[in-house]
């Protein structure tokens, strides 16, 4: 049975202090598992995807892609954020590979669990997750808001593995099945659950992150999590629409005591409290409108279906081995 290509995909946007240390963890780690009769020698890569960075990222990695044939590297034309920089990665790599991991350039994630990923699609699974067994390397406040972020996209009907960011193996189907997915809003850790097919995970201890700064502050994570629920489920416009039904009745109450107040002569003059009931429902009012504005906004970037990207320059090149339709999981 031959062995399997595998290509490592690594997003980079200003990684040029992290990038010659990472690199080279991810070298060592393709030879092991090259040299263990895991993957391909000759056609497995990994491939360095640059998104629009304005440091030296892009030269580190031309630099790596000319000096080592086992490197390849991928500009993009301008920033379109990480997500985007995946999918970029992921299409190169699709008809060129048998498997496909993710991985970011920080070197966070534990490369070492490449071989149990492996041994796991040989077993079957097309998937398999890259799950942090614990956060240790990460702030408390850091450790606090990513609990809250995926019991927030969980209560909001989004389909997700917990303690799982973008590390993960997947298989060419899934590849495949993935292009399918033409939508311009994306949120990876959804989307690929939803394509189904066969998976299972593989816990690993975070590390710190080996230089620089990071790339991932609690305003992304916050503005991550809101795409994610959005492009995934329409739950926040049914809480919108509940909200509006509790208002309307507690209103109808309000509107029936003051009925009965004024015809029992009762009535006195109370500008405060109504001040306050009419701010608390207009504040109502426009955050359910800010919620439906944001589902429109999202219709009308799909509805003009813009490219997600554009590439400007490639290094290196592709083995001259061809994918093998008879490969395990192959499609």
């Amino acid at each position: 049975m031959p062995l399997p290509i595998l290509y490592i995909i690594v997003p980079c946007f200003n990684e040029e202090e992290v990038l010659p240390a990472s690199s080279a963890l991810l070298l060592d780690e393709l030879q092991t598992l090259a040299e263990n009769g895991l993957v391909d020698a000759d056609g497995s890569r990994i491939l360095f995807v640059d998104d629009g960075s304005s440091d030296a990222t892009w030269a580190i990695i031309d630099d790596l892609a000319t000096r080592d044939g086992r490197c390849l590297g991928l500009r993009l034309s301008r920033n379109r954020g990480h997500q985007n920089a995946l999918i970029a990665g992921m299409e190169e790599a699709r008809g060129n590979c048998d498997i496909a991991i993710t991985i970011d350039a920080d070197g966070q994630d534990d490369e070492s669990v490449m071989a149990a990923m492996v041994e796991a699609y040989a077993n079957g699974c097309d998937v398999v997750y890259g799950v942090r067994r614990n956060r240790d390397s990460d702030t408390a406040f850091k450790r606090v808001t990513a609990r809250w972020f995926y019991r927030l996209m969980s209560a909001m009907g989004c389909e997700i593995v917990s303690e799982h960011a973008d590390f993960r193996l997947m298989s060419a189907r899934v590849l495949d099945a993935l292009a399918e997915y033409e939508e311009v809003n994306l949120f990876l850790r959804g989307m690929v659950p939803l394509v189904g097919f066969s998976s299972t995970s593989v816990a690993y201890d975070r590390r710190a992150r080996l230089a620089g700064r990071s790339r991932y502050p609690i305003s992304n994570m916050i503005s991550l999590a809101w795409e994610g629920i959005t492009s995934l489920s329409v739950r926040p416009l049914r809480i919108a629409t509940a909200l509006g039904i509790v208002i309307s009745a507690l209103s109808f109450v309000g509107i029936i005591w003051v009925v009965v107040t004024k015809l029992m002569g009762n009535a006195i003059a109370g500008w405060a409290s109504m001040t306050a009931i009419q701010l608390f429902i207009a504040g109502i009012q426009l955050i359910v409108l800010g919620i439906i504005g944001e589902y429109v906004g999202k219709t009308y970037l799909e509805a003009k279906r813009r490219p997600r990207y554009f590439v400007s320059e490639r290094s290196g090149s592709p083995a001259e081995t061809h994918v093998d339709a008879e490969r395990p999981n192959g499609q």
